[in-house]
């Protein structure tokens, strides 16, 4: 397992060096999508119409931050569960999304969809929402402001800590550490 300092947007060239388990300090401009947002890029696309923002390299957050403190980019922003977004995840990757961060498995179809469309899956501590948000320099909402936190937000982040679960080869952190830890409670 290594650590890196990546930049955004994501090249092929450092995507195709992140492994499952690497540790990671992302810097540069990322977006926040929660379910009701997904599911709006999703009818969008299925019109015919234009995303909100460009897709293309880009990382989404699976956040909605809470009110920000006085002094502060944003609130706290804790991750959700991202199960919530894999129906949308694969029609995302196809339009050229290659990043995503959340918390919790990824299904079959979504880790697919990675190796295919050459994306990863990042997590980032539960529970640790105002941390994570001092890594939030500059938040501003881009699209669907009537969902409220659910709104698609441009994020300016620096050291956004991360580790990846699932790489473009398939690697998937969840699983090793199953089999690693599995094997050794049975013994």
């Amino acid at each position: 397992m290594k650590k890196w300092n990546i930049t955004t947007p994501l090249d092929e060239k450092t995507i195709e060096k992140l492994k499952a388990g690497d540790q990671v300090l992302i810097t540069g401009t990322i977006y926040s999508a929660r379910d009701a947002a997904h599911k709006r890029m999703a009818e969008a696309l299925d019109k015919g119409e234009v995303l909100p923002f460009d897709i293309r390299n880009q990382i989404i957050y699976y956040m909605g931050p809470a009110p920000a403190r006085p002094g502060w980019a944003i609130g706290s922003s804790g991750l959700t569960t991202s199960g919530r977004m894999d129906s949308y995840a694969p029609r995302l990757m196809a339009e050229g999304l290659k990043g995503m961060i959340g918390k919790g498995n990824r299904n079959q179809s979504v880790k697919d969809a990675m190796k295919k469309y050459r994306a990863v899956y990042f997590a980032a501590i539960g529970g640790a929402g105002a941390l994570i948000a001092r890594s939030i320099k500059k938040g501003e909402v881009i699209a669907y402001e009537d969902l409220g936190a659910e709104a698609i937000r441009v994020l300016q982040v620096e050291n956004f800590p991360a580790t990846v679960i699932n790489d473009v080869d398939g690697g998937d952190l969840y699983e090793q550490g199953r089999e690693k830890y599995g094997a050794s409670a049975l013994s």
